[in-house]
């Protein structure tokens, strides 16, 4: 089988029907390859059951599959596990998403040139109706995504996706989620192990009838954020492995900023952290002596400062190194300290009544010479780039001879006639 759609159902009755004969006709028009339909109910109360088995009956290329519990992720858990398609898709059962877009959802893994594909709603050819909180819901979920988790791709909750077998057999055993979460798990997972993910810009309509409970779902949504956070931090998921095997290497070594942009980059980050720091430490100063509080103020920016250097001055992301990096970062981090203690141990000394603003200012001027210092202590000492060795980045050797070319069919004939002779 090339394609196996499968259309998760909960509670459907009124739908069904119309929905997968709508999609069993545009696949009998639109898919040259062979293709099939399953309805993947899960623990419906209703007639879905029935109605799922009688479609499985009357149309050819439909089959239904009765899972015992609740939950997206867990009916396309059990039925792509089970299944024997090349390429594995799932689309809501309301048809939300223009099916128009299915065949450029599915080419580009029937191909083999990526390894997930998503419908997106948030692409600037996307054209989309719905209404303003689901609206809002969505674009913030996306964007806490992006900034909390470093991810890429652009819409995380359309119900419109694929995936290639021999991918979803790698990935599917680390998913936890069997809820709504699950896709962005999966997607998640995929690209901090490297693999390429399609996007297609799609038509979607909002079903007003939808039942999905947007506040729950919006903290199960960020619970699973913490979780796999945690897991990425701990290095629980085998992205590394997964990435030996599937990963889309990079013609070349990564690039990075040169030194100018690296210096523009560093100066923003140090500006922000600076003002950070000076709002935290008067904050603080309330609450404790001015040497304690000047201590977890540095130390609050520094961490922040290190993370957003690496990612954005230095341009290392991924999490290979990323603890050493941290360690790095605090001995920076102490570096910076023993220059603005030592200033303030100096102001103090000088003028032992010295006000709060003085203190601020001193301490200003003290971290930006410590901030000076930081930058060429993590580009030449924490960032540097090694010399030795092979990077992640570089391309594969070749595992296998090359084919031997064709013989041309003179000399073919040649051939035979020296063997006849």
């Amino acid at each position: 089988m090339d394609v196996e759609i499968v259309v998760p159902v909960y509670n459907e009755e009124r739908t069904l029907d119309h929905s997968v004969r709508s999609l069993h006709a545009h696949l009998e028009r639109a898919m040259p390859e062979r293709w099939r339909i399953v309805i993947a109910d899960n623990a419906s109360t209703d007639s879905t059951a029935e109605i799922a088995d009688r479609l499985a009956a009357e149309l050819d290329g439909v089959a239904a599959a009765h899972l015992p519990v609740k939950g997206r992720g867990n009916a396309l858990k059990a039925v792509w596990s089970a299944s024997d398609a090349r390429v594995l898709a799932y689309l809501d059962e309301d048809l939300s998403t223009d099916l128009a877009a299915l065949r450029p959802l599915l080419a580009p893994l029937l191909s083999g040139h990526s390894d997930l594909a998503i419908g997106t709603r948030l692409a600037r050819g996307s054209r989309i109706v719905r209404g303003g909180l689901r609206e809002f819901t969505s674009r913030s979920y996306n964007l806490l995504l992006r900034t909390g988790m470093h991810a890429g791709f652009s819409d995380a909750q359309c119900g419109f996706k694929a995936i290639r077998a021999d991918v979803a057999r790698r990935l599917l055993p680390y998913i936890e989620d069997g809820g709504w979460f699950f896709d962005t798990e999966l997607l998640v997972l995929a690209e901090r192990s490297g693999l390429r993910i399609h996007e297609v810009p799609v038509d979607w309509i909002d079903d007003p009838n939808s039942s999905v409970d947007i506040v729950r779902t919006a903290v199960a949504d960020l619970r699973g954020m913490a979780r796999v956070s945690r897991a990425l931090a701990r290095g629980a998921l085998p992205v590394d492995e997964i990435y030996a095997e599937f990963g889309r290497r990079p013609l070349g070594p990564a690039g990075r900023p040169g030194m100018f942009g690296q210096l523009l980059r560093f100066g923003g980050i140090g500006v922000l952290s600076t003002i950070a720091f000076a709002v935290l430490y008067l904050v603080l100063a309330r609450l404790m002596p001015a040497q304690a509080a000047d201590f977890v103020a540095l130390l609050v920016t520094a961490v922040a400062n290190t993370a957003a250097n690496r990612r954005f001055t230095f341009g290392v992301r991924g999490p290979e190194r990323a603890t050493t990096h941290q360690v790095q970062g605090l001995v920076v981090f102490g570096t910076a300290w023993v220059i603005t203690a030592g200033s303030l141990a100096l102001l103090h000394r000088a003028d032992p009544g010295a006000t709060a603003g003085v203190q601020v200012l001193v301490l200003t001027v003290s971290n930006l010479v410590a901030t000076a210092l930081r930058f060429v202590m993590l580009r030449f000492w924490v960032f540097r780039r090694r010399a030795s060795g092979m990077s992640r980045s570089a391309p594969p050797e070749p595992t296998s001879a090359p084919l031997p070319l064709p013989v041309p069919a003179a000399s073919a004939d040649r051939q035979k006639e020296e063997v006849a002779r």
